[in-house]
């Protein structure tokens, strides 16, 4: 593992810890991650703040074992390098289950790099056997899709970022 992905993977640990998370995996291609904690409190991540560490992740990080993280770790002071790109999000205007394109095996509405305009339909979102058109409230460009073809998702859970202009 390189050292950035060691750096951002204990970045990622402190982050749960603090907002005392109980479980998190993450699947990037051949990279999966799945780190469980004990809990004393009842409190929780909102999922836009994971979205955004998420989000914030190397796009390919190297394979990493499950990790059994028991021992308290000393935070690292986080070096700001310059200020982060501000970036809309698109949420799930209701709970259901995600679907990127019109049918199965259809191209997706969207892709990273499309240019979107306001109130362009940008995903589906099943709910109770109905297909909701979900549709871009900002116009740019489509920086990341933060949600997997058939993924159930919930109400306000960030879909899209969009780089507006």
């Amino acid at each position: 593992m390189k050292p950035q992905d060691m750096k951002d993977l204990k970045e990622l640990i402190e982050f749960l810890k603090h907002y005392q998370v109980a479980e998190f995996d993450l699947d990037r291609g051949d990279t999966k991650i799945r780190l469980k904690f004990e809990q004393s409190a009842a409190s929780s991540a909102s999922l836009a703040d994971l979205a955004r560490l998420v989000a914030a992740a190397p796009a390919h990080p190297a394979p990493a074992a499950p990790m059994h993280h028991s021992a308290p770790a000393d935070p690292a002071p986080v070096a700001a390098a310059e200020p982060a790109e501000v970036l809309h999000t698109v949420k799930s205007p209701i709970v259901g289950t995600y679907y990127g394109s019109p049918s199965p095996g259809a191209s997706p509405f969207v892709s990273p790099g499309d240019r979107v305009q306001k109130g362009q339909v940008i995903c589906i979102v099943e709910a109770m056997k109905l297909m909701n058109e979900i549709e871009a409230d900002a116009s740019g460009e489509v920086v990341k899709c933060l949600v997997s073809n058939g993924q159930p998702i919930e109400f306000g859970q960030p879909l899209f970022t969009i780089r507006e202009g």
